[in-house]
């Protein structure tokens, strides 16, 4: 027979718990005598005996306090033996159920939980389990957790599981608004019981902050006389991040002209290294890097973008190193003629540039008034009409000044070359055109054609094809007995003189000019075809007196001696310069008689020098006086004698001198 006993382990010793007597059929001292427990409980023993009425009874006595905790349940037996010989027992089995009394607290395992994460770990995230425990069954010993904040917090990054104890996060930890987290965790089991430990979260650092660069000044623009050495810019670096994270270095791009150097702390100075140019570089972008020293690092970038500000330190330059301009004379006041121009490689009023005609230096080239220049822009004027004929070309300078503070200056030489106008005509020179009476020239029927009458000399002020001259035979008494060559002015006969020709010719050349338009003039000519030049009577001539003759021939002895001196003088040289080019002298070249005349002047008339043999001889008529040179072929039978060989000996020694010059 099983008897269980559900005892509450709050019962206090001393406790009983009924028990059914033993029945025994026999009477007397052969029913049962005596109860025993099998095995011998340390909790629990017997109580029996009669009560005052005489009734039997058996009662289960608690000796000991009970701890559930400590065995739960436990079962022993309850011997009955009677009084008998021999003596008889009976059995009865006892299960003792301890229940379970909210007696014990919760528990944890530690009485303080240190966790690690990451500040970069995802929500959720779990990070530690808190665990307790209650020796309490059932209810007693279910346990629930729940998270006490800290004081002076208003809202947790972390949330427990009350069934399983799990922190987890609920919001992303950041290490640099909080390294660490304190918070407590209750347990509580059915019966109220409640434990309390202590959490420590700690929060590992990672490199999830850029450094910054604060700035707390800079200065731009900067001018470009800047010295090296100057602070363009002070800033600070920091990083919120922690260790090797937080360590920040900074580095500036490939720039010749700026570097950083470390100031105080974690300020840092931009500074320039070299000479700026604004004209070469007017604007500097400048990039400063920050790294930290994590895994990956991490970088920031502020850029410093400096202006360089003009100085005046360059000069105006001109475009070209020197100007030529043109102006055609006759010009009108006024007239523009060009321009000049100059830059200036600073800005502003620095860039600013101005004309101006500057001083000439020294009195070796006179200041033109003829010349006016813009001032704004540079144009050049000629102020006031000019004349090829007395001003060709002038020079000037013209100063370029900038508007710096002090000014820069520049000059360049302008010249100005007055083009020449068809504004001059021909001017004749021979024959005069005075307005006296023109002298004729003496023509011998016998004359061939391309016989020599004279030439038309004229000259043109103006320059290049305007004074290339021509003539033409304008009119004439006999237009078909003349000819005029175009290029040279040369009047020959263009045929022979015959009979039915008139004595007295007359001639108009027309010398024109190649200008556009062409100008023109005229001269005019006369010729007298004769058979005997002694006959001639020329007008307007007077006696001469009768010393003339004695005159004459002392002019003609002068002329001998001037001409033989300046022989030999030709002579010498001539010797000279064969010695010194060490040649043999040709015996050719040399007159020692009549018969080496001849072949001189043959020489001298091949070589183009003389291209026809003339003889000049004067004749004197019979009762006048007067004498002239002409062109004749026999020598004047007029004259006396030794006129006649005096004069002739003149025109040979002048004849042989003329071609030894040449062959010189």
């Amino acid at each position: 027979m099983l008897v269980t006993f559900k005892i509450p382990e709050t019962s206090e010793p001393g406790s009983r718990f009924p028990l059914e007597v033993a029945r025994d059929h026999d009477i007397g001292s052969n029913t049962a005598q005596e109860y025993r427990i099998s095995p011998k409980s340390k909790l629990f023993s017997v109580s029996y005996g009669s009560r005052s009425n005489g009734d039997k009874y058996l009662d289960l006595v608690l000796d000991r306090p009970l701890d559930r905790e400590e065995e739960a349940e436990m079962g022993f037996s309850v011997i009955a033996v009677d009084g008998g010989s021999p003596p008889r027992s009976g059995t009865i089995e006892i299960s003792i159920i301890i229940l379970d009394a909210n007696d014990n607290a919760p528990i944890f395992t530690q009485d303080r939980y240190i966790g690690r994460i990451m500040e970069n770990m995802p929500e959720g995230s779990v990070v530690l389990t808190v665990l307790a425990t209650d020796q309490d069954a059932g209810v007693n010993g279910d346990i629930s957790y729940q998270l006490s904040l800290e004081v002076g917090q208003s809202d947790s990054a972390f949330v427990i599981d009350p069934i399983t104890g799990e922190i987890k996060l609920r919001k992303p930890l950041d290490f640099e608004a909080a390294e660490r987290h304190e918070m407590s965790v209750r347990a509580t089991d059915g019966g109220g019981l409640s434990a309390i430990c202590k959490v420590l979260v700690e929060v590992v650092d990672v490199n999830d902050n850029v450094p910054e660069l604060v700035v707390s000044s800079f200065s731009s623009p900067i001018p470009e006389n800047t010295v090296p050495g100057t602070v363009v810019a002070l800033f600070s670096v920091r990083d919120r991040d922690s260790g090797a994270n937080g360590k920040i270095s900074c580095a500036l791009e490939d720039q010749l002209s700026f570097s950083l150097r470390p100031a105080y702390k974690n300020y840092y100075e931009l500074v320039t290294v070299s000479a700026l140019d604004r004209e070469e570089m007017p604007q500097y972008i400048l990039s400063v890097t920050a790294a930290d020293a994590g895994s990956p690092p991490l970088t920031s970038t502020q850029t410093f973008t400096v202006d360089i500000s003009d100085v005046n330190d360059n000069a105006p330059v001109f475009n070209q190193t020197s100007y030529t301009m043109y102006v055609r004379e006759n010009n009108v006041p006024t007239v523009f003629v060009g321009a000049i121009s100059a830059g200036d490689a600073d800005v502003g009023l620095n860039a600013k540039v101005t004309y101006s005609l500057a001083p000439e230096q020294g009195a070796e080239r006179p200041s033109c008034s003829c010349i006016s220049v813009n001032s704004e822009n540079g144009h050049v004027f000629v102020l006031r009409p000019l004349d090829y004929e007395h001003l060709r070309q002038t020079e000037v300078t013209v100063s370029a000044c900038d508007a710096g503070s002090p000014p820069l200056r520049a000059n360049v030489t302008v010249r100005l070359v007055v083009l020449d106008e068809n504004d001059n005509a021909p001017l004749v020179l021979y024959p005069a055109q005075d307005g006296s009476p023109a002298s004729s020239e003496l023509v011998p029927v016998w004359a061939e054609a391309g016989y020599l009458i004279g030439k038309v000399v004229a000259v043109d002020a103006d320059s290049g094809q305007n004074s290339w001259l021509s003539y033409h035979l304008l009119r004439a008494t006999d237009p078909g007995l003349f000819s005029v060559a175009v290029q040279s002015g040369e009047v020959r006969l263009r045929r022979p003189v015959t009979e039915r020709d008139s004595v007295k010719q007359k001639l108009v050349v027309l010398v024109r000019d190649n200008g556009k338009p062409p100008l023109s003039a005229t001269a005019a000519l006369s010729a007298l075809l004769l058979k005997d030049f002694s006959d001639v009577r020329l007008p307007h001539s007077s006696p001469a007196p009768e010393d003339q003759d004695g005159s004459l021939t002392t002019y003609l002895i002068i002329s001998l001696v001037f001409v033989s001196l300046l022989f030999l003088i030709s002579s010498a040289v001539f010797v000279a310069r064969k010695a010194c080019r060490r040649k043999e002298l040709e015996a050719g070249h040399v007159l020692y008689g009549a018969d080496n005349l001849q072949s001189g002047l043959a020489d001298a008339a091949a070589a183009g020098t003389l291209p026809r043999a003339y003889c000049y001889e004067i004749s004197l008529t019979t009762g006048s006086g007067n004498s002239e040179f002409k062109f004749l072929r026999p020598i004047l039978p007029s004259l006396p004698p030794q006129h006649c060989v005096s004069f002739t000996y003149l025109i040979i020694c002048f004849s042989s001198f003329t071609a030894i010059s040449y062959r010189l």
